[in-house]
């Protein structure tokens, strides 16, 4: 999540856009974020229940299984807001 945040600071919808490589390495990063959460015990979910579980795992498998129809906007907005909130409710646990 900090290289998400570090490659996502001042980086605006359209030059995310326009930039291949900058879009496959940050959904790379999402789904390296959700396997990871895949290996999270149950426990451990249950007991932090307010982080969105469900939705990392829905979006890694958006990318994953329908890669050429990736809704950019949906994945920037993810970056730009969800990243950092889920970032700061990881670094609280």
């Amino acid at each position: 999540m900090e290289f998400i945040l570090k490659h996502t600071k001042d980086i605006s919808s359209k030059q995310f856009s326009e930039d291949e490589l900058l879009q496959d390495s940050l959904m790379f990063r999402l789904i390296q974020i959700s396997e990871n959460v895949l290996k999270l015990s149950k426990d451990f979910k249950n007991a932090h229940s307010h982080i969105p579980w469900f939705a990392i795992k829905g979006l890694r498998n958006r990318i994953v299984h329908d890669y050429g129809n990736v809704d950019l906007t949906i994945v920037f907005d993810t970056l730009k807001d969800d990243i950092p909130e889920i970032y700061h409710m990881f670094k609280e646990i």
